[in-house]
């Protein structure tokens, strides 16, 4: 009898060290883990757009004996916990035809975000954590990019955290420049990339420039996807939308949580310089606040965040 795991926290562990073709697969089963335990290898394999034999790889990858044993492991994972598998009536994931609804609007968008942000705790991976802050600690020089919408924003994100940690650090989201960029680059830089779909295709055209130059490149981005292929340390996020078109993505939480892991991954790595540097800047905004700073006692608020 093969050895008892938890199939759904094995996919999470090992997802960013699969091939390509069964990250796919991972991605396809994370998306709908019922569906994937009763689909036939063929279906698995056609929702993933890859071969039967990637999706017969993936079940030896993660340690079943064949894809019949993952499949009953899948079930048995839908079985036990399926109350923590689904979703909320209105919040991520749920179906569109769900009578209940959330009290408020408020409530809603709250309950997306921590779908969003449970489902995608379960990706991170302490060892590619490890790995990313590694390579920006070491790194000549660290180019965040982004394009579109919440990647933009991340990308300038990575540039205010890491500033903060005395690494050097520019952000970029101009297709054009990124490649300008990217193609100055050498061995000791580090591009780190954020894109929820991976499939942009200038974002690619960026990598694959910085990648030829020596560049390493660190993706924050979905599993099976075009710029996952080009990492040399993948932190892979999952994107949940729902069926209410006229609210943020969420998705843009998921990717901020990997950040904020990283940077502070990194922080640690370097404790006393960071511990060095992060008393300066809190003395000089203490300088710069003034009597601002102060709470309603008159006594000055140590709490006060690294920045406004």
């Amino acid at each position: 009898m093969p050895a008892a795991f938890d199939i759904l926290t094995r996919i999470a562990e090992r997802g960013p060290t699969l091939r390509l073709a069964e990250q796919k697969v991972a991605q396809v089963i994370l998306e709908d883990v019922a569906g994937a335990a009763s689909a036939s290898i063929n279906a698995l394999a056609r929702r993933a757009g890859v071969s039967e034999a990637s999706v017969t790889r993936l079940a030896k990858a993660l340690g079943c004996r064949d894809v019949r044993d993952l499949k009953l492991r899948l079930a048995r994972a839908t079985a036990v916990g399926q109350r923590f598998l689904q979703h909320e009536p209105g919040t991520v994931g749920a179906d569109s035809g769900a009578e209940a609804a959330p009290p408020s609007l408020t409530d809603r968008l709250h309950g997306d975000v921590v779908a969003v942000l449970e489902a995608n705790r379960q990706l991170i991976d302490e060892a590619q954590i490890e790995r990313a802050a590694r390579l920006l600690q070491d790194a000549r020089m660290v180019y965040a990019f982004g394009m579109g919408g919440g990647s933009t924003w991340l990308a300038d994100e990575a540039r205010y955290r890491l500033a903060r940690l005395g690494r050097p650090v520019a952000s970029y989201q101009d297709a054009v420049l990124q490649q300008m960029v990217a193609a100055t680059l050498v061995k000791g830089d580090v591009v780190l990339a954020f894109s929820v779909s991976g499939s942009v295709p200038e974002m690619l055209a960026s990598c694959d420039v910085a990648r030829e130059y020596g560049a390493r490149v660190i993706a924050v981005t979905a599993l099976g996807s075009p710029l996952a292929a080009r990492a040399d340390v993948l932190l892979p996020v999952r994107a949940l939308e729902t069926d209410f078109i006229f609210k943020p993505s969420a998705s843009r939480y998921a990717m901020l949580l990997v950040l904020d892991v990283l940077a502070t991954r990194l922080a640690l790595l370097q404790q006393d310089d960071s511990q060095e540097r992060l008393r300066r800047l809190k003395y000089v905004l203490d300088a710069h606040r003034g009597s601002g700073e102060r709470g309603s006692a008159g006594m000055r608020d140590s709490r006060q965040p690294l920045g406004d």
